[in-house]
């Protein structure tokens, strides 16, 4: 059992500004380095309930550009995780960012299966305002069924994410 306390909360307004800050200081670390920052993860679903962290994937083009990445990244406080077990993502941690919302930052070449399984999950719940209230409702009563158990709290809700991946053609 993790110790860690799982919190969703109803969507809020201002985590879009939460990502535009962070998106602000990740583009003047990288320049031309990203193709884009994609603000992905529940926080970017308006209506949808959310565990309160801003979830980015930076898209570059190659993997030829990632070591100028890492070393972007380092001069503003990111450290480089590895993939953390999920190919086609790579994750950054952070100290120092006191003035930003907390957030996970990973990196992903444009053609990364990862990458494409997010964007399709967000984009089709940005569509599908019945299933923004379905996983809504699950992630609370998740959370208030095991709010100190990040593991059975992700298994309660990985049904409905299931299905929308397969209704989406990325299961």
């Amino acid at each position: 059992m993790a110790a860690k306390h799982v919190v969703v909360l109803p969507y809020d307004e201002v985590w879009i500004e939460d990502f535009l800050k962070i998106e602000a200081e990740l583009k003047d670390a990288l320049g031309d380095l990203a193709m884009r920052i994609e603000h992905v993860g529940s926080t970017s679903v308006p209506g949808l309930s959310a565990k309160p962290i801003i979830d980015i994937d930076v898209v570059i083009k190659d993997h030829s550009v990632f070591d100028a990445v890492v070393s972007a990244f380092a001069g503003i406080g990111y450290k480089h995780e590895g993939d953390l077990g999920i190919p086609g993502r790579e994750a950054f941690k952070y100290e120092g960012k006191e003035h930003l919302r907390k957030h996970h930052l990973y990196v992903c070449t444009l053609d990364s299966p990862e990458l494409k399984r997010h964007i399709a999950f967000r984009d089709h719940l940005r569509t599908h305002p019945e299933d923004v209230r379905e996983y809504s409702r699950i992630k609370e009563e998740g959370a208030a069924l095991y709010p100190y158990d990040i593991d059975k709290y992700i298994e309660y809700k990985s049904p409905v994410i299931e299905r929308i991946y397969k209704e989406t053609g990325i299961a």
